[in-house]
């Protein structure tokens, strides 16, 4: 194999401020239009479709047979964003899907019956699919599709931890079984890739993915750490949300690599300099859940004028596909590697969803964490189950205050703005008065 495998990354010319500042917010709305017009494109120059998601995605093999990754939970919250959501769902629900049934689903569903007509672009119908067993709605999603386009799809169960990521690993005998469960189900996805593509599987290739894919992961990482700073340097809930796009749809690629690198550059000139958001930081927040993005703005501007800015996300780790963890591929050894990345990056992200409040406690002395906000979302249940008992167990383990509200991630028909906006008000009268309370104190 040659040395073609490492990131093409070009040194960077001394940049001022006006140009690093918000370079990865601009950089990542224009990489992910360009993302969604390769896409768009790909069925004229004769490339092929792959549906999957954000939690076990395997993109640097799909990558390696020349795919077009489709990922529709990002196609569902663009179409909210940009308000026409609604639309979308109505379709699916005459359909005949029910109304409790996830709006990300939904919203794929209405775009498939209009073509893959969406605001992005004309989304391909896809040529394989995969999914996991880290959303209990993936599997289901996964046979839509099925039945719409007579594809073939591929599914992944993965073992979970069974114990919140407490157990050993490398060595124990469950999770060397659990590794060779996991690395025979990698064997029938890449025969699957090689009779949809009629491309013979290439280790090369896979490798090469693989070498961006980790030079990602080391700096998203470090991106999550960065936010230790004070006054924050990011906004985990709008600013996070830009990165996540580039985490997913640009893994194993170059310009992913290169865009991270980027990104920590940045974020490590803002950090030394004393550099935060363009918002008065007062209270330094975590965020559980899924933001509300049919009311996006208004959802975020109901925190940063209380001058509540999120330093954490657990968002950013399950929807980053459990990268979080920091696991790097061994490029010795792709294949077992592959097969190892997807079951400790689906653990974390199921544990993480799950186990959330071990996650926080964790965070919130280094973070500097005063407040934690809970946002169940009504058409999610893997979210969402549990949220109550987790908001209870981290007020056990840690002096924040707490906050639960619900809404939804893409239906505008269930969001109760005003409501939501008083509760967010009265959290942030509980955040002043103990901050007064500790004036005093002191």
């Amino acid at each position: 194999m040659d040395d073609d495998t490492s990131p093409k990354v070009a040194p960077q010319a001394d940049l001022d401020a006006s140009e690093l500042v918000g370079r990865g917010n601009r950089e990542g709305n224009r990489l992910f239009k360009e993302w969604y017009g390769r896409v768009s494109s790909g069925p004229e120059r004769g490339e092929k479709a792959a549906y999957v998601f954000v939690m076990g995605s395997a993109a640097e093999l799909f990558e390696s047979f020349g795919f077009n990754l489709v990922l529709p939970e990002i196609n569902g919250l663009q179409t909210a964003v940009r308000h026409v959501a609604e639309d979308y769902i109505d379709q699916a629900e005459g359909y005949g899907y029910a109304t409790d049934v996830c709006g990300y689903v939904k919203a794929d569903v209405g775009m498939q019956l209009r073509g893959g007509d969406h605001p992005m672009g004309r989304i391909p119908p896809p040529d394989i699919a995969l999914q996991t067993n880290v959303c209990n709605t993936y599997i289901k999603w996964g046979e839509i599709w099925e039945r719409l386009y007579h594809i073939p799809t591929v599914t992944l169960d993965i073992p979970g931890s069974r114990a919140a990521g407490r157990l050993p690993g490398r060595g124990h005998v469950d999770y060397e079984n659990d590794l060779a469960y996991v690395r025979g189900q990698v064997d029938e996805l890449v025969e699957a890739c090689e009779q949809v593509s009629g491309r013979r599987f290439d280790q090369d290739r896979l490798v090469q993915a693989m070498t961006y894919a980790n030079s990602m992961t080391r700096d998203w990482v470090r991106v999550l750490e960065l936010n230790k700073s004070r006054p924050a340097v990011y906004n985990a809930v709008t600013d996070g949300t830009v990165y996540l796009g580039a985490v997913n749809a640009l893994r194993g690629r170059v310009e992913g690599a290169d865009y991270f690198r980027d990104v920590v550059e940045e974020l490590e000139y803002k950090a030394d300099r004393g550099l935060g958001t363009p918002f008065d930081e007062r209270h330094r927040l975590a965020f559980v859940g899924v933001p509300c993005y049919p009311i996006y703005r208004k959802f975020s501007e109901m925190f940063t004028q209380h001058g509540g800015i999120f330093v954490g996300s657990s968002y950013t780790w399950f929807a980053s596909g459990g990268w979080s963890t920091g696991y790097e591929y061994d490029l010795a050894h792709p294949l077992d590697s592959l097969a190892e990345g997807l079951l400790v990056t689906g653990r974390a992200a199921m544990d993480t969803m799950f186990h959330v409040d071990r996650v926080l406690a964790d965070m919130v002395e280094p973070y500097g964490i005063d407040g934690i906000v809970f946002h169940a979302i009504k058409s999610c249940r893997t979210v969402s189950s549990g949220l109550a008992d987790s908001r209870r167990a981290v007020l056990e383990q840690t002096d924040v205050n707490a906050l639960l509200i619900d809404s939804d991630h893409m239906d505008p028909r269930v969001v109760a703005e005003a409501g939501m906006r008083n509760r967010v008000d009265a959290f942030f009268e509980g955040l002043e008065t103990r901050r007064l309370l500790a004036g005093a104190r002191s």
